[in-house]
């Protein structure tokens, strides 16, 4: 076991890795390598899907934002995104093909926004064998590497989730967090929406109050994300000597903000806490003070 570990991807895998592995996959492998397609395109979210059955990465299953890793929308009372119930997900995982020993892969083709949003959400189930492809889809086609067709329906796994909600945090914790300065919140959204301008997926623009902003795109250069001792300089600038544990991220609807965390990770800083509603879910309530600029 302690082998099999020694060779799980964590946090990011490259194409020539995740090419290597597929390479090596057999008719014997149970379920080991699970593949999973996460593109999606906010503003028409059926684009994911019909770009996958076009082509996509040999063995990957499609994994569809607003169906496999949200929540029933309740108007007035969640965001946008609202974490599904635990049990819930973990039936996805399981009919998305993945195990409890399955290294998991996933790709978009955004930067690896959408697809770290999967990848927090098998962390929070207990899954630690998950790893985002770094430069996603277009680094794949752009190396000329194998693709597929139509769609893939992998054999379901067998998941127990184990989850961590120690990672979530909740409107009213968020509140009492900026209230009191315990702890460090911070917004991945674009500075523009930060300030309030532009926003063109919520009704109100701005911000929670004392939030600050380090939007997840700085994350990545030339579409990759940075190394990790680039990544430690830009969130130990904003972190202080605050450990993760005091770190909230949050973002539109808990989707970009999971970026964030993923790079936070991948710069061997730890884990931090993730608002899943975000400020689409904060927005409900008229009483939650909203600040813009």
């Amino acid at each position: 076991m302690a082998n099999e570990q020694e060779h799980q991807f964590r946090t990011l895998i490259s194409c020539s890795q995740l090419a290597t592995a597929l390479a090596a996959r057999d008719d014997s492998d149970t379920g080991h390598l699970r593949i999973l397609d996460c593109r999606f395109d906010l503003g028409d979210t059926e684009a994911g899907r019909r770009a996958y059955i076009h082509s996509h990465i040999p063995g990957a299953a499609y994994a569809h934002l607003d169906e496999d890793m949200s929540g029933p929308i309740l108007p007035g009372r969640t965001g946008r995104h609202p974490l599904p119930d635990a049990d819930d997900f973990a039936r996805t995982v399981a009919r998305l093909g993945i195990s409890n020993r399955s290294q998991v892969v996933l790709y978009d083709a955004s930067g690896g926004s959408m697809a770290s949003r999967m990848w927090w959400m098998l962390r929070w189930v207990g899954h630690e064998a998950v790893a985002v492809l770094d430069g996603g889809w277009d680094a794949w086609t752009a190396a000329g590497l194998s693709t597929s067709s139509g769609e893939e329906t992998p054999q379901p796994g067998g998941f127990s989730a184990s989850p961590r909600p120690e990672l979530v945090v909740d409107a009213a914790e968020m509140l009492a967090k900026t209230a009191s300065g315990g702890a460090l919140v911070v917004d991945a959204r674009a500075a523009d929406r930060f300030r309030g301008e532009n926003e063109t997926h919520d009704p109100i623009g701005g911000h929670i109050p004392g939030a600050s902003n380090l939007p997840h795109t700085g994350n990545l250069h030339d579409g990759l994300f940075r190394d990790p001792a680039e990544l430690a300089a830009r969130f130990s600038e904003l972190m202080g000597n605050r450990p993760p544990s005091e770190v909230i991220f949050y973002c539109g609807s808990g989707v970009s903000a999971c970026h964030n965390a993923l790079a936070l990770e991948h710069a061997g800083i730890g884990e931090a806490r993730l608002y899943p509603g975000s400020w689409s879910d904060w927005i409900t309530d008229p009483t939650r003070p909203t600040a813009q600029g």
